[in-house]
């Protein structure tokens, strides 16, 4: 991983969930297009119908458009289930310009907390610090969405 910059420091949201550790990471991980907010944070928008990442170290994590064509979102870099996974993150954007996150599942007695690190904004140079409040924002509505579907 990259060496953090203080201007830029990695963001980090953590939400707690009402499931065990194991349903809360099939949860992100296997159920992405019944909570992702397809149509605002996809690069499709409107014409996105599908979200997948494939469980693998080196699996796609990329969207599925009415018309079939793919957009790449990142690859796995962590495939440890039911405890961590992380990925390059360039939605719309060139791999070679891919920031970092990283997401944990801790158990909590009966609860889950999730604690999701986002990483590497000097990928954005003079704009980095207003996509870093963007993708806080972002991250938020995207986690909300997430800690209330049912699968």
């Amino acid at each position: 991983m990259r060496q953090e910059t203080t201007m830029h420091p990695a963001l980090v949201r953590k939400i707690t969930i009402p499931v065990g550790q194991d349903a809360a990471f099939r949860r992100f991980t296997e159920g992405l297009a019944a909570w992702w907010p397809m149509k605002t944070h996809s690069v499709g928008q409107e014409q996105t119908t599908d979200v997948t990442l494939e469980p693998r170290v080196g699996g796609r994590f990329y969207e599925t458009q009415a018309d079939g064509t793919t957009s790449d979102w990142g690859r796995l870099t962590v495939w440890d289930p039911p405890n961590r996974l992380a990925f390059t993150w360039h939605p719309g954007r060139d791999p070679e310009a891919a920031q970092n996150v990283e997401i944990a599942f801790r158990r909590v007695g009966d609860t889950t907390e999730i604690e999701l690190t986002h990483r590497d904004w000097e990928v954005f140079g003079d704009e980095a610090g207003e996509m870093r409040d963007r993708y806080g924002s972002g991250w938020d509505g995207v986690l909300q969405r997430y800690s209330n579907v049912q699968l």
